[in-house]
């Protein structure tokens, strides 16, 4: 070891060698008889994950390990429900140039050669994650073994970051797992559970976590010294024939054309990593190979898109160390039983969420049919997961037993927390809330869940109001990650984070909000779809405004197709508190007052809006008589794409500057990013809402609001705006603490 050291002093520093250093212990080799087993245990850090001190220190076991006369060899991890985690990110995010990047990535590269060169047998044992540069780390060795446990996760992430595998990822899945599994675990970026793994091969052997570090090495000894096969051998006349040369081409062709649908052409990762392993694949020359999965992965690196990618990484890793509670330490109350009021398709997406992590859940109705109607929507998203063979039988009737119901407030003397998810209406939640506090204990806490209404004037129902605040999610509640956790002028510190918490525990990203007309998302959202209003009064094309949303700007769906997802008449709604909160600034084009009365024409939800849909709920196309029921004339689209997109963007960043310098509905720029990718899907890509706004900068923006002001009072630009301007942007008027 020392030797090794001394060899590599120069290029590492004096630094460097320290870390390397105090890196002996982090990976460790453990002999049991002719077996040597490998501790992956990292220093002073709750995972492990590929740093340059970790990385060095992995080189100089491989070196002893070489060297040595063990039959083979099991890398572990000793840390909990984490194998590794991948690459170090704070070490990517601080590379800027290719040159850098190429120089890390060869290192990992040479490492993880080093590893499949290796003359024993290896065997890594999988215990919780193994993502990115972990999944290649396992690649590289000659078997996988993993654990049935629910936290073990494997795969190759890395298109979330706006990078490709690096370390060999994009070379050498294929040979494991076939072309076909590898292009839909690397393009998609996709972390498998252990027994998908399994099936498709990329695991050998799923076993009970308390039994895996016994069947690897007994693993190692029945192989008697057998090297895996370099090459994955397909099964069947079909997969036989797309693995051939003229099959991997229709492959390739197809695998392109789905990656261009997803992505409209704005995440330049996925085609990276397609063409790298559209050169690679077959290429017996390894080290010629892994040259172009470097050339690969060092062009997308530095891109602005990976940098806000990992950018948004941040915010999420951001979540996990609030509590929602700044500036003071706080402890939230355990939940381990809530009780939902309105058992609606919200009420039984919000029981699903809680069940699915292991909170047992109470649903409340009026009647058995809508009690019914809530359970078995809970039971239908469980029933595809079980179709899916993501959860088995087992699994699946474990969780629905966690869910029960009934028409009365029985039960719920022992419930932690109630989420009341009925009718939006200010006087019947009041009046319920109020029948509720007489049915609970003292201490249980009351949440709303409301999209528009004042939780402060709402909790004057409850008697103790410290204990009530907002839980907003967004439909359909299974899939939207954001939970606004609303805070009451009462609401107590530990509410909130007891409110945090439990919105973490179900699987969500919650963002602290104070109380205010549409809180912060729908505050933002709603001058968007209103100017998309003024957009079709002017002439605009339905399907145009869309498509220079979706393809020219990357959100997920237009603004007209939006107003049809959330219900017209729900956006009508919210929209005229809005206005009346904000008269001064809130405008509706004159059509929507028709658009008001038609009762059928409701979205997506009665199958007809701007938008015709099928009977199953997807969109087909623009309803050609829409123009005609809402009095226009036909669309001859005046104005361009770029003004459209810009003027319903550059809405939402002026409302944006309000709500943050003004009312400061949220705390950072962060956390507002955050919102509005978790709960509108503006994005990633672009960093968030305000990064994208402090990218382009302010000056532009103001200057283009200027011009639409001139026209239109309601897009002139804020003094809020040009005060955040001054400041330098949204990012330094309203930093986060600890965010990179």
């Amino acid at each position: 070891m020392k030797e090794t050291i001394e060899m590599t002093q120069g290029k590492l520093g004096a630094d460097l060698e320290k870390s390397v250093a105090s890196m002996v212990d982090s990976i460790r080799i453990v002999p049991h008889q002719e077996i040597a087993i490998v501790e992956l245990d990292q220093k002073d850090s709750k995972v492990n994950k590929w740093s340059t001190p970790m990385m060095m220190r992995l080189r100089q076991v491989i070196e002893e390990l070489k060297k040595s006369s063990y039959q083979g060899v099991v890398f572990i991890s000793r840390k909990p429900k984490i194998f590794v985690a991948g690459a170090d990110i704070d070490e990517i995010r601080d590379l800027k140039t290719k040159e850098e990047f190429s120089r890390a990535v060869a290192e990992g590269q040479s490492i993880f050669n080093m590893i499949e060169d290796l003359p024993m047998v290896t065997v890594a044992a999988i215990h919780g994650a193994a993502a990115g540069g972990g999944c290649e780390f396992a690649l590289a060795c000659d078997y996988r073994i993993a654990t049935e446990d629910g936290s073990t996760r494997i795969g190759l992430p890395e298109v979330k970051l706006g990078i490709i595998p690096g370390f060999g990822g994009c070379v050498r899945l294929p040979k494991v797992v076939g072309l076909q599994a590898a292009l839909d675990i690397i393009l998609q970026g996709k972390l498998l559970a252990a027994k998908k793994a399994g099936k498709v091969g990329l695991v050998d052997l799923v076993v009970h976590e308390n039994l895996l570090e016994k069947y690897a090495l007994d693993f190692v000894r029945e192989k008697k010294g057998q090297k895996r096969p370099v090459a994955y051998r397909s099964r069947g006349l079909v997969n036989q024939f797309l693995d051939s040369w003229l099959g991997a081409k229709i492959v390739f062709q197809q695998a392109q054309k789905s990656v261009l649908k997803a992505t409209k052409g704005h995440y330049p990762a996925p085609l990276k990593a397609l063409e790298v392993i559209r050169k690679t694949y077959g290429m017996a020359d390894r080290e010629r190979a892994l040259a172009i999965e470097r050339e690969g992965f060092c062009e997308v690196a530095v891109t602005q898109i990976s940098k806000n990618l990992i950018h948004v990484f941040d915010l999420t890793e951001m979540v996990k160390k609030q509590t929602g509670v700044e500036g003071v330490t706080v402890e939230p109350k355990a939940v381990r039983h809530i009780s939902v009021l309105g058992a609606g398709t919200m009420g039984g997406g919000i029981a699903y969420v809680a069940a699915d992590r292991g909170i047992e859940v109470r649903l409340k109705d009026i009647n058995l049919v809508a009690l019914a109607k809530g359970v078995q929507h809970a039971r239908n998203l469980w029933e595809k997961l079980l179709n899916k063979k993501v959860i088995d039988q087992y699994e699946f009737q474990q969780k629905m037993a966690r869910v029960s119901g009934g028409t009365d407030y029985s039960d719920f003397k022992r419930t932690d927390l109630v989420v009341e998810a009925i009718v939006e209406d200010m006087e019947i939640k009041k009046k319920v809330i109020h029948e509720l506090s007489h049915h609970i204990r003292p201490e249980t806490i009351v949440v709303t869940n409301t999209s528009s209404l004042s939780v402060t004037e709402m909790a004057k129902a409850f008697p103790r109001p410290e204990l009530f605040a907002g839980m907003h999610f967004f439909n359909p509640v299974d899939k939207m990650p954001l939970v606004e956790v609303i805070r009451g002028e009462k609401t107590s510190d530990v509410t909130v984070a007891t409110v945090f918490d439990l919105a973490k525990k179900m699987g969500k990203m919650p963002v602290v909000v104070k109380d205010g007309p549409g809180f912060f998302v729908n505050r933002l959202l709603l001058p968007y779809m209103a100017e998309a209003a003024f957009l079709l009064q002017e002439g605009q094309d339905i399907e145009r405004v869309d498509r220079a949303y979706e393809y020219g700007f990357g959100m997920p769906m237009g603004p007209f197709a939006l107003m049809d997802e959330v219900g017209l008449d729900v956006c009508l709604k919210v929209l005229k508190i809005f206005k009346k909160s904000f008269p001064d600034r809130i405008e509706m084009a004159p059509f929507l007052e028709k658009l008001e009365g038609l009762k059928d024409r409701l979205g997506r939800k009665t199958k007809l809006g701007f938008y015709l849909y099928d009977y199953k709920g997807y969109r087909e196309k623009v309803d050609p008589q829409i123009y005609s029921v809402l009095g226009l004339n036909p669309p001859r689209n005046p104005l361009s794409d770029e003004d459209c997109v810009d003027r319903g963007v550059y809405a939402m960043i002026n409302e944006a500057a309000r709500a943050l310098w003004t009312d400061r509905i949220v705390a950072s720029a962060a956390e507002a990013d955050l919102a509005m990718i978790m709960g509108t899907g503006f994005p990633p890509f672009r960093g968030g809402l305000l990064k994208f706004a402090d990218q382009i900068g302010l000056e532009h923006i103001i200057g283009r609001l200027e011009e639409f002001g001139r026209t239109y009072a309601r897009l002139r630009v804020s003094s809020e705006l040009r005060e955040v301007n001054k400041q330098g942007g949204f990012y330094k008027a309203f930093p986060k603490k600890g965010l990179h």
